[in-house]
């Protein structure tokens, strides 16, 4: 059943679950597209075509919050808020390691998007990504150690949070694509919060899973 956090005649806010897609690929997997289309077109009796404008994505192994436009102003909107960084996403992470302290840090870096591989690469000459992140608690999973940190977003990359975190040698444990020691595809990400302004009315709208 779709989570549906807060819903208007301009948007549509919900959760996202892992395993799930953001939108429809040739894998013929779930997406949250299709699923947000059903639900409108069921709960107002909508015939022929819904719209539904997608602005922003998760990537299927990650769980979150997601808003979606149900005009094409609101889309815009919405877009122009992502392109003018007013879009706030916290996430929570499961890397690998311990950190020396628990203050807040800071990544920079540029990241390069290899469309062939479907992996994020530290370039010089890719797209500026920068997020702070602080360590909340530590674990030891199968005598691995690791930590759970808060995540915040400066920047919304391809896999910037998996790219970066592995470039200090803190990859999010599981994630074998950047290389886990402990590879099982199964890595803990999850945007749990985001902040936006209303496209119509401009209020600072933030909910949180």
């Amino acid at each position: 059943m779709l989570n549906v956090l807060y819903e208007d005649n301009h948007i549509i806010v919900c959760i996202k679950e892992k395993g799930i897609l953001s939108q429809e690929d040739i894998s013929g997997k779930d997406d949250m597209l299709t699923i947000v289309k059903k639900y409108i077109k069921e709960k107002y009796l909508k015939e022929g075509n819904v719209y539904l404008g997608l602005v922003h994505r998760l990537d299927i192994n990650t769980s979150g919050v997601m808003v979606f436009a149900r005009t094409s102003k609101a889309a815009s909107r919405l877009s122009k808020a992502i392109n003018d960084n007013e879009f706030k996403k916290e996430y929570h992470a499961l890397v690998e390691g311990r950190f020396e302290s628990n203050t807040t840090q800071t990544i920079k870096s540029y990241l390069r998007k290899d469309e062939k591989e479907r992996k994020a690469y530290i370039d010089d000459n890719g797209k500026y990504a920068e997020l702070s992140f602080q360590p909340i608690k530590e674990y030891s999973i199968d005598n691995n150690m690791v930590t759970l940190i808060n995540v915040k977003l400066k920047t919304g990359r391809f896999h910037q949070i998996r790219c970066q975190m592995a470039s200090i040698g803190h990859p999010l444990y599981g994630d074998k694509k950047y290389g886990s020691l402990n590879p099982n595809d199964k890595y803990y990400l999850c945007a749990y919060s985001l902040s936006f302004p209303h496209p119509i009315t401009k209020e600072i709208m933030t909910f949180t899973m």
